[in-house]
């Protein structure tokens, strides 16, 4: 579908298009497309509804997504179940998830990936033609499915291919610059067109945002430059929606790292299921060192453990040149490999490295963001037809992310999301001069974007932005520390209205709009790490090392009265009695059996 399908209008003396759409969903990776395939199920219309995505069809950061999707299944260990997998949710969120969600996504999960196999998706199988499953870190069961090293890939292909086959419209390269939203109530969006340099208006009943998250507005970061910049959580939040648990920023240990690899690869993720499959972590000594940290899980600890691992060795002088330590899965026979890591082998081959035969060099990097929009138990927002989904949602993953879950909370909370708003669709009929008044005067704002010729490069604020986050509220943080962060980002924000865009169609333009929201994410990042007064999960504080007890609660930031962001903290629900019991037997994974 174009978006020259819509009618033409003006306002502000700024031309537009207009499009009717009951249902826009913004973002075109899994969790809009599993999103989409439920509304069709459910009964809506295809032609009510329209998938929009930055990026081509299919160029979506769920194929990113390598090692893993979750769910209970017991392929090899029957005795898992979702209130286990829960269980360890909640251990590896700190206990700051809320458990509702977290139910939400272990329930459901077994199923999706019995429709994902229905579906076409082409699993790696055990030898009873079952899915396989792999051990990920903080699991006491093998309950990671895979297809190989590319499940992202593979899961958004079988995604797409469904969706195409209810002929669901989508368009691509559309940037949503702004929500609008009237009586907490949405109205509609505005955007642009990113090849022709377009305005358009979306007069819609529901917006669901699946937009992905914020970790590529750190300077070493797993994404593409140009996604994850904090797009829906910075819509949702200039609309008037609440920010939550924004401070808890995962650092995935593996991230490539070396004058050997070049800048392109520098922070891409090396998958957990390297080390899923067996994978040894050393350092430039030659030692073992997670055999110091974490005696009895190894490397299948916890992502946080294991990335603050790597950190201290490499801050302690015991890390490569390169500023890395070595991941070595040579021990492996090559076919194996070869099978269960196709795509890693041939990147490192690509880059003349056999993993086979030698091991590769990894750091941190920044992964995922815990935090984003709070919702409630169906994904809709405070603001009535308002919803947010996968990494654009906060609530499923507390303080660290269990590896595996991301792509598990994408086709759940699609499922779940889609359900709800199927039931909900508003049947229309709203008075649109407000969205066209509001669209109207946005558009005039992006046109003196457009034509701005100050004096600073977008593209370099972004960097800026991205150095001071890495810097100030990195792996290890610290009260001194992010108030200068905010400093510095004050001084960027003032930058920021004095920019030089090339034109519409320019890369310039794009970056502008991406440093505008990760302008307010990073604020949240900042803000809410400094109320965090403890270290938990993924924030680590070296003035506060130790867990609060006390601050067992989520950080919520709102837009206050006078348009800056405030702060507030929200209790943390309780789980449900079977998983409390499940939490009570106390499941742990014995790594040393896979020896």
């Amino acid at each position: 579908m174009s978006i020259d399908d819509g009618a033409t209008s003006q306002s502000h003396g700024s031309e537009y298009e207009t499009i009717d759409q009951r249902v826009l969903i913004v973002g075109a990776g899994a969790a809009g497309a599993r999103t989409a395939i439920e509304l069709v199920d459910q009964g809506v219309p295809a032609e009510d509804l329209l998938v929009i995505g930055k990026r081509g069809h299919g160029d979506a950061h769920t194929t990113w997504a390598r090692g893993g999707i979750n769910g209970a299944l017991g392929t090899h260990d029957p005795e898992d179940d979702w209130t286990i997998h829960a269980a360890d949710t909640l251990n590896e969120g700190h206990f700051v998830n809320d458990p509702e969600k977290v139910e939400t996504v272990t329930q459901r999960m077994p199923d999706q990936l019995r429709k994902l196999d229905e579906w076409g998706m082409p699993f790696s199988r055990a030898e009873d033609g079952e899915p396989d499953q792999r051990y990920f870190g903080g699991q006491s069961f093998r309950r990671t499915a895979f297809a190989g090293d590319h499940t992202g890939e593979s899961m958004l292909d079988t995604l797409i291919d469904q969706a195409q086959d209810r002929s669901i419209p989508y368009s691509e390269n559309v940037y949503i610059t702004r929500l609008i939203a009237e009586d907490d109530r949405i109205q509609g969006a505005a955007g642009y067109d990113m090849d022709a340099g377009e305005f358009v208006v979306f007069d819609t009943d529901v917006v669901l945002l699946a937009a992905g998250g914020y970790t590529s507005i750190f300077h070493r970061h797993s994404s593409r430059d140009d996604e994850n910049t904090g797009d829906g959580p910075a819509l949702a939040y200039q609309a008037g929606a609440r920010l939550m648990d924004m401070e808890f920023v995962q650092f995935h240990p593996t991230g490539m790292v070396g004058d050997r690899y070049g800048d392109e690869w520098d922070g891409r993720l090396v998958t957990e299921a390297v080390r899923g499959e067996g994978g040894h972590l050393y350092n430039a000594d030659g030692e073992r060192f997670m055999e110091r940290y974490s005696p009895d899980q190894m490397e299948l600890d916890a992502r946080d453990v294991v990335a603050r691992a790597n950190a201290q060795e490499i801050s302690e002088g015991r890390g490569t040149e390169s500023g890395g330590v070595y991941l070595d899965i040579s021990h492996r026979d090559a076919d194996f490999i070869k099978e269960r890591l196709p795509r890693m082998y041939q990147r490192f081959g690509d880059l003349g490295v056999d993993m086979a035969e030698e091991p590769v060099e990894v750091a941190p990097t920044a992964h995922y963001g815990m935090g984003g929009v709070m919702v409630d138990e169906n994904g809709q927002t405070d603001i009535e037809g308002l919803y947010a989904i996968g990494e654009t949602m906060a609530g499923v993953h507390g303080a660290n992310r269990l590896g595996g879950n991301s792509l598990a909370e994408t086709v759940a909370y699609g499922e779940a999301a889609g359900e709800a708003i199927a039931e909900h669709l508003p049947v229309g009929g709203e008075d649109d001069d407000l969205l066209h008044e509001r669209a109207g005067s946005h558009f005039a704002d992006l046109t003196k974007v457009v034509n701005s010729e100050g004096t600073h490069d977008p593209e370099a604020l972004l960097d800026e932005l991205r150095a001071t986050l890495w810097t100030h509220a990195g792996i290890l943080r610290n009260g001194e520390e992010m108030t200068e962060g905010l400093e510095e980002l004050a001084q960027i924000r003032h930058k920021a209205a004095d920019i030089d865009v090339g034109g519409p169609t320019s890369r310039s333009f794009e970056f502008a709009m991406n440093l505008g929201f990760a302008l307010d994410v990073a604020e949240s990042i900042l803000k809410g790490g400094q109320k965090r007064t403890e270290s938990r999960g993924s924030h680590a504080r070296t003035d506060y090392t130790e867990t609060d007890s006390d601050q067992r609660h989520n950080i919520v930031a709102q837009k206050d009265s006078v348009g800056g962001m405030g702060l507030s903290t929200r209790s943390v629900g309780e789980p449900s009695e079977s998983v409390q019991e499940a939490l009570d037997e106390g499941h742990e994974l014995d790594y040393h059996h896979l020896e």
